[in-house]
């Protein structure tokens, strides 16, 4: 298993996981299938912008075999005020490769990102209340919740709600 910042070669692999994502847990994502779905590839690839100040970066998790099995991306804030925060986004690893700590290995390699950032003092996430196991992972990272947005997103006649979380990056684990 191994763990890299994808970059512009890597948006069709990125693309078809996270649109797979969409489909099978819409209910972990504010994103849906059909927004995304028709977003022009060139939108995929911008999002992996390999430069070293880029706003966001997506690492990817890699199976043995070579295969995109996992992402999560990082975004940092560029607002005067809140320059020191950034968000992690697009937590997803597929099925056959959950229990192998590819979901860990990410949330600490982007940990890594935000503590390399000058500025940046911690990490916010959200996560939809009842996806336990999600959450449970981003507590063993070091997040700790600290609200809960009711009505956060609709889906199909359905508000779900979401766990604010954050973490401080200069106490990595």
């Amino acid at each position: 298993m191994s763990i890299r910042r994808l970059t512009p070669a890597d948006a069709e692999a990125y693309r078809a996981l996270m649109l797979e994502a969409y489909e099978r847990h819409p209910d972990a994502f504010t994103s849906t299938v059909a927004e995304r779905g028709t977003l022009p590839l060139s939108w995929w690839t911008e999002r992996l912008d390999a430069s070293t100040m880029a706003r966001q970066i997506v690492l990817g998790a890699f199976a043995p075999q070579g295969l995109l099995a996992g992402a999560a991306g990082i975004l940092f804030d560029s607002g005067e005020r809140s320059r020191h925060k950034a968000k992690l986004f697009g937590m997803y690893v597929a099925p056959a490769a959950r229990q192998g700590g590819f979901g860990r290995r990410l949330v600490l390699g982007l940990l890594a990102e935000a503590a390399a950032r000058e500025g940046v003092k911690l990490v916010q996430l959200t996560v939809t209340e009842g996806n336990d196991a999600a959450q449970a992972l981003y507590e063993r990272c070091g997040f700790a919740a600290f609200g809960v947005e009711p009505f956060a997103v609709a889906q199909g006649g359905i508000f779900l709600s979401k766990v604010h979380m954050w973490r401080a990056v200069a106490a990595l684990a």
